[in-house]
């Protein structure tokens, strides 16, 4: 059975979710949402940098698209700055019966001990009642530190600290709004970037350490513990972002901790560059210039490394692909689950079905 499927946006992960949703033998691309007015009627090939017109014209009608009744959004606009509308927007696509998978917030990944009760019982509500599920997900929040670091504890005997790691250089990385305004990438060292404010990063990324607990039947002790450390530009850098004077903040590494009787054993942590020479003593992939890195301290000790890049060889295109990729095909998943908020801990086995190049569709 064909699932038919709205693209809502068509950024810097949505024109990737595109083109996947039309290489995918079990989906059909029905609508295309754009906030940008001068893309309104373009075609969504068009808007994927694909090499042909797929007869679908992007729209900034919301309620002609919701009138589609499609099996399921992919939702992959912008949310850092805008959560509460997003939450907004994703409640009531699921309360029109339209199953949803999305890119963010990234709160809703693992909402459970991060949002109160008062916030995620409506989306859970909407969700119940209008017949529809949601997942939230991508590769970080998502897949390289929920599904991959519990998958591997499978093989555990005993685990004394599971640490996921992304370790990357955001030179190519475009997204001014994150890099300049959320992180403070070149921003003077006394500008205070909102991400690295008390309690912040644990409403970032501290869904994923609360999942992997809760996924190991772990009780973490509150609340989560944050650390982190900014390094100032020892010259003037470029990024396709933002520029990086010399002084300015170019570089940060943090940890997002879950402990149990004050003693680490869940950690995410991120060591972002945003030029290869910063930071010699910091670890650097094993491959190229981006990586995740789970290491899973205990019996016995394990490493898992997963390295990325994109035919133009850039592991920032990469990841806007693998990110889009998770919810493009976990869409058949998501539309067979139970009504309500579905967490990698409710999935079943997402792969590639049907992608092998040269098979039929």
């Amino acid at each position: 059975m064909t699932l038919s499927v709205v693209e809502w946006s068509t950024g810097t992960v949505g024109r990737h979710a595109i083109a996947g949703i039309d290489a995918h033998p079990e989906l059909e691309l029905v609508g295309v949402w754009v906030s940008d007015p001068a893309k309104v009627g373009k075609d969504a090939g068009q808007l994927a940098g694909l090499d042909r017109d797929l007869g679908i014209l992007a729209t900034n009608d919301r309620d002609a698209l919701i009138a589609l009744k499609p099996d399921a959004i992919v939702h992959t606009a912008m949310t850092d700055d805008r959560v509460a509308e997003s939450i907004a927007d994703l409640t009531a696509f699921v309360a029109a019966g339209i199953n949803v998978v999305s890119s963010g917030p990234v709160i809703l990944q693992y909402p459970y001990g991060v949002l109160p009760d008062a916030m995620i019982g409506p989306i859970q509500d909407a969700a119940i009642a209008g017949g529809a599920s949601l997942h939230v997900n991508g590769i970080d929040p998502g897949f390289a530190n929920d599904v991959l670091p519990l998958a591997m504890t499978s093989l555990s005997q005993e685990i004394d600290e599971i640490r996921c790691l992304e370790i990357a250089d955001y030179s190519t990385y475009y997204q001014p709004v994150v890099m300049g305004e959320l992180f403070g990438f070149g921003k003077p060292m006394d500008f205070s970037p909102m991400i690295f404010a008390p309690g912040v990063l644990s409403l970032a990324w501290g869904s994923v350490v609360r999942q992997v607990a809760a996924g190991l039947g772990v009780t973490l002790d509150e609340p989560l513990v944050e650390r982190h450390q900014r390094v100032a530009a020892d010259r003037d850098y470029e990024t396709v972002s933002v520029p990086i004077p010399e002084g300015t903040m170019a570089a940060v590494h943090f940890e997002i901790a879950g402990q149990v009787d004050g003693v680490d054993r869940v950690v995410l942590e991120h060591y972002t560059r945003t030029h290869p020479d910063q930071c010699p003593e910091w670890p650097r992939p094993n491959e190229g210039d981006g990586c995740y890195r789970i290491v899973v301290t205990g019996e016995p000790a394990m490493t898992v490394e997963m390295s990325h890049h994109g035919r133009d060889g850039d592991h920032n295109v990469s990841g806007m692909i693998v990110t889009a990729m998770r919810l493009v095909n976990s869409v058949p998943a998501v539309v067979a689950a139970d009504p309500g908020i579905v967490t990698a801990l409710d999935m079943p086995l997402v792969t590639g079905r049907g992608l092998v190049t040269g098979s039929a569709r």
